[in-house]
């Protein structure tokens, strides 16, 4: 029971303080507009079709 209520305190704690910075890098990473283009191309590059080399 003691477990219990120290992982409540915990997650009480630091889960607010988790989603602050989960949210600061994120909006700092959409102010980026490099870093913004290069995410979504590599989101990009598994859904777009590759181009073979001729084979001799």
């Amino acid at each position: 029971m003691r477990w219990f209520v120290l992982a409540a305190l915990l997650g009480v704690l630091l889960i607010p303080n988790l989603l602050a910075v989960l949210g600061a890098v994120l909006a700092w990473l959409l102010a980026q507009p490099v870093l913004l283009a290069f995410g979504l191309g590599l989101a990009a590059r598994r859904h777009l079709p590759t181009i073979r080399r001729w084979v001799r």
